[in-house]
């Protein structure tokens, strides 16, 4: 259960990949190469948010061609990969609002989580307290801490589900009902977009609504 008062400030999302957005497997061919599976409800999730005006973005510490490619599809504002580290790799910033002709990539020195969403914030003229994070792992943790809304699947690692402001964070962790790579995203976009709409009219402890899966998309 999450104050309404704290959905309603989202003006920025951002979430992580492997157990958020899939469902934290990795499926390996006999030469190497990965695959992933991600869930169609969380990118119709992630285009409402954006089509409501929300922008939406991927911070994850792989530098991940398949991650690149989804993104693209979503035509996310903002994808960092390789981010999580302040040392030994780069990190690569992608927008794909713009046409595909246009899409811009930048080359960035290594840094955080939570120093990437700064970035964006100060880009936005927001603050952390106008983010919502899903994150699942402890390298979340930090930008966890610090956002207005954060959430993690309930399949997160038990210190994420333990963030707590008794513990220093600026706000308890909201834990979803729906695993990673199964819906948890479009869990909280429906949330949060249910809630911006009807914000005058909802008490502030009312639970989440029940989401729309009959949908026949490709996103």
């Amino acid at each position: 259960m999450v104050n309404n008062q704290l959905v309603n400030k989202v003006r920025l999302f951002l979430t992580d990949v492997d157990g958020c957005l899939t469902d934290g497997g990795m499926y390996y061919s006999a030469e190497g190469e990965h695959l992933k599976r991600f869930c169609v409800y969380d990118g119709m999730g992630m285009v409402c948010l954006q089509q409501a005006g929300i922008p939406c973005g991927i911070l994850t510490s792989e530098q991940s061609p398949i991650v690149k490619a989804r993104a693209e599809k979503l035509k996310l504002r903002y994808l960092y990969l390789g981010v999580g580290s302040k040392v030994g790799k780069s990190v690569t910033r992608y927008d794909f609002s713009s046409p595909a002709s246009q899409s811009v990539s930048t080359e960035l020195p290594p840094m955080t989580k939570l120093e990437a969403a700064r970035e964006i914030c100060a880009q936005l003229g927001i603050t952390l307290d106008e983010v919502c994070y899903v994150g699942d792992d402890i390298n979340d943790m930090e930008l966890l801490r610090e956002v207005g809304y954060p959430c993690c699947p309930p399949n997160a690692r038990p210190e994420v589900k333990n963030i707590v402001r008794a513990g220093g964070a600026k706000n308890d962790i909201h834990i979803l009902d729906t695993l990673g790579g199964q819906g948890a995203i479009r869990e909280i976009a429906d949330w949060i977009l249910a809630n911006q709409i009807s914000s005058n009219q909802t008490p502030s402890n009312q639970t989440p609504p029940k989401r729309t899966n009959n949908l026949s998309t490709t996103n």
